[in-house]
Parts: C-alpha cells; sequence; structure tokens
C-alpha cells in the first residue's frame, strides 16, 4: 500500500532528480520532503519547489529541518508521528537519509550539541530520525535508506590520506582529538568517511533488531554507496580550489572514465536507484550493503557483531533514544 517518502535534504544535487522520478514514476506515494532553508532564498530549495511544481496533482510538502540540532530533529519527528497517528498523513513507507555533510577546506566544526559536526549530521541525527519514526511505517513494513560510500571502506577512494576506522573509545567519534598537524584535506575527508563507517556498521545492528521485533521485522534497512557523482554540488562545496577544478574535469570525462570506474555517473542516475530501493520495485526483502543496486559487501571494519552492538548502545545515548519514544522493543534498547 502507498504511503509517505520522508527525504532529507531534499534540494540536493541527487534529491532533486530523485524526487522528479517519485513523482513521475510512483505518483501514489506521498513526499515529506526536508531542507535547511525552506524560502526561496535558497536557490536550491528554489530549484525543487520549481520542479515540483511541474506535477500539480504530487502530494508532496516540503519541511524545515537541521540535523545539526537534535532538539529540532526529535521535533520534527514528533511533528510526522502525529500527522500519521491522526491521520493526516499516510503512514511511513520508506525514510531516505540522504543529508550529508562535510568540510575539506576549513578545520573541524562542532553543533550546538557539542558534537562533531559530520558524524552528527551524517549519522547520529539520521539515527534518531530513524529509530524515532519506525512506530509510523505502515502494516506493510518499508524501508530505511541509509548512504554511504566507497570513503568507509579503507584504501578505496583517491582523496584518502588517513583511513577511516572506528575507535575503542566510541566518544571519540563525536568528541575527536584536536588535529595533530593543520591538515584541512586530509582530516575533513577521514571525518567523513568516519561518518559513512559507522552508517554502514550501525546498519547492520539496525537490521537486527527489526527482525527480532515481529511488529518491524518487515521494514527493512539498506546502506548504498551511490556511486562518484561527477555532477555533484558536494565537490564544489566546503572543499578546496583544486578539487572544484578536477570536479569539471571529471564532468567532461566521465564517459571514458567509467570504462575505469563504473560507479562514476550523473546524481541523477543515483537518484533513481535510491527511489526504486525506497519504494521496494528492486531488491524488495533485501537488506545490507549496496554499491548502486548491486548487493555488495562492505568494509571488514564495518562486518565485527561486537563492533555494531558496541555503535548501536552509543548512538542511542548520542541520539537521545529512550524507552519512551521509539517503537523498538526494550530488549533492543539495553
Amino acid at each position: 500500500m502507498p504511503g509517505t517518502i520522508v527525504i532529507t535534504a531534499a534540494n540536493s544535487s541527487l534529491a532533486i532528480p530523485a524526487v522528479q522520478h517519485l513523482l513521475t514514476t510512483y505518483p501514489e506515494f506521498t513526499a515529506v520532503l526536508t531542507v535547511r532553508n525552506t524560502t526561496d532564498n535558497d536557490v536550491n530549495t528554489k530549484k525543487l519547489r520549481a520542479m515540483i511544481a511541474k506535477y500539480p496533482s504530487a502530494k508532496t510538502s516540503i519541511h524545515e529541518l537541521d540535523l545539526t540540532d537534535l532538539s529540532a530533529v526529535h521535533e520534527f519527528a514528533k511533528v510526522i508521528i502525529d500527522k500519521v497517528s491522526s491521520g493526516n498523513l499516510p503512514p511511513l513507507a520508506s525514510l531516505v537519509c540522504n543529508a550529508y555533510y562535510w568540510n575539506l577546506y576549513g578545520g573541524m566544526e562542532t553543533t550546538k550539541d557539542g558534537y562533531e559536526k559530520s558524524f552528527q549530521v551524517n549519522h547520529v541525527s539520521h539515527a534518531a530520525l530513524v529509530l524515532r519514526l519506525l512506530g509510523s511505517f505502515g502494516s506493510d513494513g518499508g524501508r530505511v535508506v541509509l548512504f554511504s560510500s566507497d570513503a568507509h571502506w579503507p584504501g578505496k577512494n583517491g582523496l584518502e590520506k588517513y583511513p577511516p576506522a572506528i575507535p575503542d573509545e566510541l566518544d571519540l567519534l563525536v568528541k575527536p582529538a584536536a588535529d595533530e598537524t593543520p591538515d584541512n584535506l586530509g582530516r575533513g575527508f577521514q571525518r567523513y568517511a568516519v561518518s559513512k563507517l559507522a552508517v554502514v556498521t550501525w546498519m547492520y545492528a539496525l537490521n537486527r533488531y527489526l527482525k527480532m521485533d515481529l511488529n518491524l521485522s518487515n521494514i527493512t534497512a539498506v546502506a548504498i554507496n551511490p556511486g562518484n557523482l561527477t555532477d555533484s554540488r558536494a565537490l564544489r562545496t566546503n572543499t578546496p580550489t583544486m578539487l572544484v577544478v578536477v570536479s569539471r574535469v571529471l564532468q567532461l570525462l566521465r564517459p571514458l572514465l567509467r570504462f575505469m570506474d563504473p560507479t562514476m555517473r550523473t546524481s541523477a542516475d543515483a537518484g533513481n536507484d535510491v527511489i526504486d530501493l525506497a519504494t521496494k520495485n528492486v531488491h524488495a526483502q533485501e537488506r545490507g550493503y549496496f554499491t548502486l543496486l548491486k548487493h555488495d559487501v562492505s568494509a571488514p571494519d564495518s562486518l565485527n557483531e561486537e563492533t555494531q552492538q558496541r555503535l548501536w548502545k552509543k548512538t542511542l545515548q548520542w541520539a537521545r533514544i529512550t524507552r519512551g519514544n521509539t517503537a523498538l522493543t526494550e530488549t533492543s534498547l539495553q
């Protein structure tokens, strides 16, 4: 039964064509779209709104959501929960955790919650949103789509200088030590890669607990590496000039470079795949890690069940998840 699909950072390079694919191919779904700035002062929100206007019968709404503020995340989740329970919004069918943050140009940043910014936006706040909204999925279940990257696997991304790893002291993920030497590109990319490793590692624990719960077992979670998107604004946001120039060259050479890297593609191609996963049009009953639409093996560190469990417990704490604000059973919260 068609329901509601929530998409974070719905005005991103990937999300705008993804939403267009959703409205064109799956118009029976309701789209709840979040952005940091809902006004047309944001050129990308304006583009999103202009695209939606081409579909006058579309069931869409745009909401402000600041993932650097956990209180705002919980408030937004409460709004969606109340709308679903009152019948003003169809039950959830999917939650697409598309938003991301990195800073490869400046030093480490912290949020108002005191957490490292990339890690909070990419992992903690999305985990909070997912766990708050599990009880708002329909009886048919649905899908959680998380976003990873080849960066989560040490040695697989050309921007890597310092490999990502999950430390023994997990609080270092949200409050890392100051950089020993000024290396904004290297350390900034490492923080981003670590957050993506955490996303994948946590996804396995989430699926375990979903499968254990009779009320939630028909919700499947996937983490997708959407590919190397040469036209993404990410390559031109909080990045050094060198990377901006490289991104333009990659766009020109993409047809040739795809022979060497099959994951190199456009944001629109990736957006289509994400929506097909979200609607369960593909891999309907599958869980786990995907590269594009291929079920794949994730980095070895992400497959360690002890690490998955430790990260699960810490994420509950960081994300402020309690017995009273999630549909998870008490066993899952211990």
